[in-house]
């Protein structure tokens, strides 16, 4: 097997990182950079080592053979796999709590309010927010008498397993996670793990979704989290995304964005709102 990047030690044929740049656009919707071949090299070398695969332009071939092979998953996990924290940048759980929830409880009194968490990876924002929602509901028994659902999605099958499983080592529990709240709502397990306890697990349904296709299955939503994931995608497919997200939104629903990420051009759809820190967006 030669080394990632070359042929017996020659040097990668001419557009090899352009082939694999236009795949990986076509299946998931992220653009890669001229200066991400390193990043390329560094995530696929296992994979093209077990598949005896001395090109990327040659794994884009394979994978054209057996489009809905297992091959496909692996590469597009192995490139979707991202960072994520607990609680991630905080106001949008603290708004969450003191604003929004407050909000839709007395504008649907007894209905079942429901959030979308986009490209959830392994699923430390989902939980967040049902922590945060376990947090409200406790300071204010009663209010939310429809309960609230969260569906949590993402594109790689290998983080939402993760997700799923609800189970975390120390070292990613302390990245955003109060002492405090892992007590509350962890299970330690042996090995230095724990597990995220049935009630927060509960309000949680873990999907498969693929942000390019259709989110009519999703049904409405009261709030969507799309946070950290418009940074990967063009202009072009981050005003697709955010048009088809508006029409999953309730009028009058919020948006979250991370944030480093903008929503330009698409002021007829959303109304930015000043959280002080942060900012979030209502669905007109």
């Amino acid at each position: 097997m030669a080394e990632f990047g070359s042929t017996q030690g020659r040097a990668a044929p001419a557009g090899d990182f352009e082939v694999f740049s236009e795949f990986l656009e076509k299946a998931c919707g992220i653009v890669l950079g001229k200066n991400k071949e390193y990043l390329v090299k560094s995530r696929l070398r296992k994979i093209l080592a077990n598949n005896e695969i001395d090109t990327l332009s040659e794994l884009v071939k394979r994978i054209g053979a057996q489009p809905r092979g297992k091959l496909k998953g692996e590469v597009v996990d192995a490139m979707t796999t991202n960072e994520t924290l607990w609680f991630r940048d905080s106001y949008p759980f603290e708004v969450l709590k003191k604003t929004i929830l407050p909000d839709l409880a007395k504008r649907y009194p007894g209905q079942r309010l429901r959030i979308w968490s986009a490209a959830c990876s392994s699923g430390q924002e989902p939980y967040s927010q049902s922590i945060a929602i376990d947090e409200f509901e406790k300071s204010n028994l009663g209010l939310l008498r429809g309960g609230v659902q969260i569906i949590a999605t993402d594109l790689s099958s290998k983080v939402l397993g993760e997700a799923k499983l609800g189970e975390y080592d120390t070292l990613a529990l302390g990245r955003g996670l109060s002492d405090d709240r892992l007590q509350k709502h962890f299970i330690p397990l042996e090995g230095k793990r724990w597990q995220v306890k049935p009630n927060i697990k509960q309000r949680i349904d873990f999907r498969a979704i693929n942000l390019q296709d259709s989110y009519v299955t999703l049904g409405k939503f009261d709030i969507v989290f799309c946070r950290n994931v418009l940074i990967y995608f063009s202009a072009d497919f981050k005003r697709d995304i955010l048009t088809r997200i508006h029409a999953s939104l309730k009028p009058g629903g919020y948006l979250f964005l991370g944030a480093s990420e903008a929503l330009n051009g698409l002021s007829h759809l959303y109304e930015m709102v000043q959280c002080r820190p942060g900012i979030m967006y209502i669905a007109k």
